[in-house]
């Protein structure tokens, strides 16, 4: 079902403003208890930007694209809010089955569906988008600031937990993690990818604020959990190629915070055996019984996928690549990972475009391979190493970016999916080299200022 018959429609039109209009209005109330005089004037603009993507995302979807997954998304929603019109207790009825098991409801209806009650990744963003229906009589454009709504929430703590990381950089970082253009437009409309970044920076918030700062660790841990069932949901991936560097990160924190140099010298490897430990149970738990994740099944299950998108898009809109043979081993994954990291980060080249989107993204991957080059060439090759191995936040931003990097660019295959799969990276690659650089500027990581504790201090409260 294509966009084309209901993003313009009335309610389009009448709706849009006013449900807009009451969005702002709860920014503005929130805006004094998760800002201060420096970076209150990053707010409004940052929200903004991710309502015009989200309109944005559904326009280009339905005129340029003609349809894709967030058509889907609605048009399953859009038939369970009209089971809601005709018989409440029906559509309560499916929205209380489970993928996969049987009501009289599903008996009734299930007929009509793809996803939802059936596609355990997708059913999760179908239901979101029943609830958003019901709240906005079935608005496409409505829902999509609903869900840009919900994946700036999680940005601002993103970028709030940086500045508390380094606060001489919140000018810096407000680009880094606001303003990337590709992020505020992919990560904004009725799809997972927005539900995943957002979800993605309260995580990075609760690690931060419960494991190293050690503050309101009940609560964070209550968010924290809340936080990754979107991320569980849909795309679990992200959890697994976070939670190690995550983990790594809050015991060298916690480690280099022990004063005697002998007794941290002992406890450090005992610290990352726990932290590892913990990753494997999280990573191993996580994926309990699904077979996409069986370290037996992955290699092939990314040659399928990898195979399906090169496919597709050679015969759709030529934005293929190709970064070496898959032949379903876990070998053959690691064999191609260096080429894959590249890719995600600086690709496509400018002579690979082949379509008005690719160009944005070619840009964007032009400017990371030149802001990468430059940090490095002003820190050093070998002090920047030796600065990311040191520093623990920058450990995470790093070995995230290359994890998470290395998956998306061996199973994608597709420049256009792989714009999308990306995101979550971006905002971290990018506050890493910001990082980096500035430490080597100051040659030591400096004592924060009055200023910079004034940037650190206000309290980064769900919002």
């Amino acid at each position: 079902m294509m966009l084309l018959t209901v993003f313009m429609s009335l309610n389009d039109i009448l709706l849009t403003p006013i449900y807009l209009a009451i969005l702002y209005l709860i920014a503005f109330a929130l805006r004094s208890k998760v800002t201060n005089i420096y970076t209150k004037k990053y707010y409004i603009p940052a929200i903004t930007v991710k309502f015009v993507g989200a309109i944005a995302f559904g326009l280009v979807y339905e005129f340029y694209y003609h349809g894709g997954d967030t058509s889907g998304y609605y048009a399953e929603a859009n038939r369970v809010y009209g089971i809601f019109g005709n018989n409440f207790s029906e559509g309560w009825q499916l929205m209380s089955t489970s993928v996969g098991d049987v009501s009289p409801a599903t008996l009734k209806y299930g007929g009509n569906f793809t996803w939802f009650t059936h596609a355990p990744t997708e059913d999760y963003v179908v239901r979101l988008c029943v609830v958003f229906a019901l709240l906005s009589f079935s608005t496409y454009s409505v829902m999509g600031l609903m869900f840009a709504a919900l994946s700036f929430s999680g940005m601002w703590v993103m970028y709030m937990t940086f500045i508390k990381i380094r606060p001489q950089l919140y000018k810096q970082f407000a680009i880094a993690v606001l303003f990337i253009p590709s992020v505020f437009f992919w990560g904004s409309g009725v799809m997972k990818d927005s539900l995943c970044i957002g979800a993605l920076g309260w995580v990075f918030y609760c690690f931060y604020r419960g494991a190293i700062e050690k503050k309101n660790i009940l609560r964070v841990t209550m968010i924290g959990l809340f936080a990754t069932t979107p991320i569980i949901a849909t795309k679990v991936y992200i959890l697994l190629a976070f939670l190690p560097p995550a983990l790594l990160w809050v015991f060298n924190e916690n480690s280099a915070r022990i004063s005697n140099p002998g007794l941290r010298m002992v406890a450090k490897p005992f610290l990352l055996a726990i932290g590892g430990g913990l990753a494997f149970f999280a990573a191993t738990n996580l994926t309990a019984g699904d077979a996409r994740f069986d370290i037996n099944e992955i290699g092939e299950r990314s040659k399928i996928t990898a195979d399906y998108l090169y496919a597709t898009s050679i015969a759709q809109e030529g934005s293929a690549y190709n970064i070496g043979k898959l032949d379903g081993s876990i070998g053959s994954m690691v064999k191609i990972s260096p080429q894959a990291i590249v890719v995600s980060l600086f690709r496509p080249f400018l002579w690979e475009v082949r379509n008005p989107i690719m160009l944005l993204s070619a840009f964007e991957a032009l400017f990371y391979l030149y802001f990468t080059i430059r940090t490095f060439y002003r820190a050093g090759l070998g002090r920047g190493l030796g600065i990311i191995a040191t520093t623990p936040i920058l450990t995470l931003c790093f070995v995230f970016s290359l994890i998470f990097g290395a998956t998306v660019g061996i199973s994608s295959s597709n420049f256009g999916t792989l714009v999308r799969y990306k995101i979550p990276l971006m905002p971290f690659y990018l506050c890493g080299l910001l990082i980096m650089e500035d430490i080597a500027r100051m040659g030591r990581t400096p004592k924060r200022t009055a200023v910079a504790t004034r940037l650190a201090r206000p309290s980064l409260r769900p919002a």
